[in-house]
């Protein structure tokens, strides 16, 4: 009896550690990817819908029984490079495993908290979308940032952003205000980030700190690079519709549009420079001129 009792403890033991330990599950997000993924054997997966209602129940069932799950993007292009450095057949579920263990620890993820598949993977592409853009952000601030900052060439570069950032609200004053900073890159997809920030009537203000973050990273790497980006802001306040404003930056700072070129600005997609139709209800207006002493603080 005692035994017994000392078996059933220790299969309690486990089963509590287990509650504990964390887990990660890698998901393949489109058809493309999965279709790459199939030419291993061992995959053992043939439809897409199968496979996400799969992952679904695989999600369902570690929250069931109370374990913190992250959720990450499977790329095979980088699995497959993954396994080439560590000499990994990539044909194997461990190999998978591997991989998955390294991109829960260097890459973007979104834990999950029972939602379905389907309102999950959006928010996981847009995780690792802002993961790739920091990364590319980085290494232009690191190419081209200030040479006389030592081990933080982008120091300089971030604090001008920063202060590009704060004058830009402080101009726009209360509302809610959608900002967009688009840097262009020498590739064909430019650098994008967004930020939601309220400011009150009595100057308080609210964002995202990750948010802001990356998008201070984004305009210190227009700034670093010299390249012709721009901020848009669009401004919600009660009663009034909503107006849109923008700054293009010249010799790394910022400079306010005409309102012909607020409208261009705001009407074209800043990936694929595609026309956009104007919305209904929205008034596009110059940007306001900031504090010139400002511009030249600190650089």
């Amino acid at each position: 009896m005692a035994r017994t009792d000392d078996i059933r403890n220790r299969q309690s033991a486990r089963r509590k550690l287990r509650r504990e330990a964390p887990s990660t599950v890698a998901v393949l997000a489109d058809e493309r990817d999965f279709a790459t993924m199939r030419r291993y054997p061992s995959f053992g997966f043939d439809d897409h819908p199968a496979y996400l209602r799969h992952v679904e129940g695989l999600l369902r069932a570690l929250a069931a029984r109370g374990t913190h799950t992250s959720v990450a993007l499977f790329d095979p292009v980088e699995y497959a490079d993954y396994c080439d450095r560590s000499g990994l057949d990539p044909d194997s579920a461990t190999s998978r495993t591997r991989y998955t263990a390294e991109i829960a620890a260097t890459g973007s993820t979104v834990v999950y908290e029972g939602q379905p598949v389907a309102r999950l993977l959006p928010r996981l592409l847009d995780a690792a979308g802002q993961q790739a853009t920091w990364e590319h952000a980085t290494q232009l601030l690191t190419r081209h940032g200030c040479a006389g900052c030592g081990d933080d060439p982008g120091r300089e570069p971030f604090a001008r952003a920063s202060r590009a950032l704060r004058r830009i609200l402080e101009a726009l004053g209360a509302g809610t205000h959608h900002l967009v900073c688009s840097v262009p890159t020498e590739g064909d997809v430019p650098l994008v980030a967004l930020l939601r920030a309220h400011c009150d009537d009595t100057g308080g203000l609210r964002l995202d700190e990750p948010d802001a973050l990356l998008f201070c990273t984004v305009l210190a790497a227009g700034i670093a690079t010299d390249r012709p980006g721009g901020v848009v802001a669009r401004t919600h306040r009660a009663g009034q519709p909503d107006a849109v404003r923008g700054w293009s930056l010249r010799r790394g700072r910022p400079r306010p549009l005409n309102e012909a070129e607020v409208f261009s600005a705001y009407c074209t997609d800043p990936v694929t420079g595609e026309p956009v139709p104007p919305e209904p209800g929205v008034e596009y207006e110059a940007g306001i001129a900031l504090d010139p002493e400002e511009d030249t603080r600190g650089t």
